[in-house]
């Protein structure tokens, strides 16, 4: 994990040139739906803290969330993956400087139904499936007839992590059946048997089975060794270092109390 925080961080600096947030009692963020209930938490508790700062939280994806950012509408932008160069051309194309803040690890897990006997499945059989080359549940040693795959849209940056660490860029099967959130794809998965799909750590729930990917469960202390093989951190960026609420709000994310909410929503903290 430390190899992760201190690259993102480095590129970072590139644009730590300047505070130009402007402080007030409202606070807007939008983004990831992966980050959403670590925002929504941990916003609701400094707010019982903090009664005369507002915070509001909104979804959308990451790509919303660094668009947000750039465009002016979030103070806070929500994101599971990290800043694009087109994205940071486009912000100082604008004079904005995004700065990154690394508030989580996490996981990917893959799911299927619960009723598939598959407990462990390999990224190469992974990428074949969401790449079209495999079918048929038989195809990877159990029964369960066709596979449904299920996956993010592109704006998610889940998928852009999921596409990154396990597609190697590959597009997906073109009749994948797209869904916009975490909890759509945790839904659509326990409902359908035959499906497989993929979701945040913090979002695996009894309804679902999680895989053993290459024989590596997605348990937190594989996740924060970077043993599980589809880990990543999680982000919130800013337009310049954060100032008054905004950095208020971030320091309070980033505490003891922080980081023991995000723990307690499933995703893994970075202290321990």
């Amino acid at each position: 994990m430390n190899k992760i925080i201190v690259a993102i961080a480095l590129t970072a600096c590139a644009f730590l040139k300047a505070d130009v947030y402007a402080s007030g009692s409202n606070i807007t963020m939008k983004g990831s739906t992966t980050v959403f209930p670590i925002s929504q938490k941990t916003s609701e508790t400094f707010m019982q803290k903090n009664p005369d700062i507002n915070i509001s939280v909104q979804g959308g994806g990451s790509s919303v969330g660094i668009a947000s950012i750039i465009d002016g509408t979030a103070d806070i932008g929500q994101s599971s993956r990290p800043i694009k160069t087109g994205e940071i051309e486009k912000a100082v194309a604008r004079s904005i400087e995004p700065v990154v803040h690394v508030i989580a690890m996490d996981g990917i897990a893959v799911i299927t139904n619960a009723s598939n006997a598959i407990n462990d499945i390999t990224t190469d059989q992974i990428k074949d499936i969401y790449t079209g080359k495999l079918s048929n549940w038989q195809s990877v040693g159990v029964a369960g007839g066709k596979i449904i795959v299920v996956s993010r849209d592109s704006s998610s940056g889940t998928y852009e992590a999921f596409s990154s660490k396990v597609l190697a860029g590959a597009r997906t099967r073109p009749d994948s059946l797209l869904q916009a959130s975490n909890q759509a794809v945790m839904q659509t998965v326990s409902t359908t048997p035959g499906a497989i799909g993929y979701v945040g750590l913090g979002y695996i729930s009894d309804k679902v089975k999680a895989l053993k990917v290459n024989g590596v469960e997605c348990s937190k202390k594989n996740v924060l060794t970077e043993k599980y093989p589809i880990s990543r951190p999680l982000f919130m960026y800013t337009n310049g270092k954060p100032k008054g609420p905004v950095k208020e709000y971030i320091d309070f994310v980033l505490s003891d109390e922080g980081q023991s909410i995000i723990e307690g929503l499933g995703f893994v903290r970075l202290d321990k």
